[in-house]
């Protein structure tokens, strides 16, 4: 049911939605680029107080450090470019495995980590797993089989989710990479090759989008 009220920070510039953790069990998100640092600096100063947990994702060193100095409890994550302020959420008793085709995926996947990792979620890394080597991958099958859900983190033409989903009736979610070359056309093929999967229980979120796969994930393996 929507508030009666407005339910809503106006800031002018941006309208902080705090309710949202309510609604829909997960707060509002920040997400850092576009966003200057006073824009930064006033969000955060109004959600305080708001949300037991404020997330920014995407979010710079050089904001991070700005933004420390008003908020000397701000934590932040280099290589996810994660910063949080608050309490990380109740632990889960589920875990959710990330998975990633090479080393240049870790980056996006550690979005996903560690977000889902702030929710309350015990997470198992299983990188660099990618085809190009797939029995590097037949070791941790049991690994796979024992989670709730699993993300596969991978660039180039993306064909780890297939592979993955093929070892496991564990629901797969698809997180496509920017990371490949030129016919790669930043990260589409990536995108491609993992919606027209022929192996059945995969879904896909958008290039890149860590937060968004870790959103997912999170949703599923807890849902009651």
């Amino acid at each position: 049911m929507l508030p009666r009220k407005k339910g809503f920070i106006d800031l002018g510039f941006a309208k902080l939605d705090y309710l949202r953790e309510k609604r829909r069990g997960l707060p509002e998100i920040i997400f850092a680029p576009g966003k200057d640092l006073q824009q930064l600096k006033k969000i955060v100063t109004n959600l305080k107080g708001k949300n037991t947990l404020i997330i920014l994702s995407r979010l710079e060193e050089k904001k991070y450090k700005f933004l420390k100095k008003t908020f000397p409890q701000l934590k932040y994550f280099k290589k996810a470019q994660i910063g949080f302020l608050g309490r990380p959420l109740p632990k889960t008793r589920e875990k959710i495995s990330v998975v990633t085709g090479g080393t240049s995926d870790i980056p996006i996947a550690e979005e996903s980590a560690v977000f889902l990792e702030l929710l309350g979620n015990k997470v198992e890394r299983i990188y660099d797993v990618g085809v190009a080597g797939f029995h590097r991958l037949l070791p941790f099958q049991n690994k796979l089989n024992s989670s709730k859900v699993i993300i596969v983190s991978a660039g180039m033409e993306a064909a780890l989710a297939s592979l993955v989903s093929a070892l496991t009736k564990r629901p797969v979610i698809g997180l496509p990479t920017s990371i490949g070359y030129g016919s790669h056309f930043e990260g589409l093929a990536s995108l491609l090759g993992m919606l027209n999967s022929c192996s059945p229980g995969i879904g896909v979120v958008n290039i890149d989008n860590g937060i968004g796969a870790g959103y997912l994930a999170h949703i599923i393996a807890n849902n009651e």
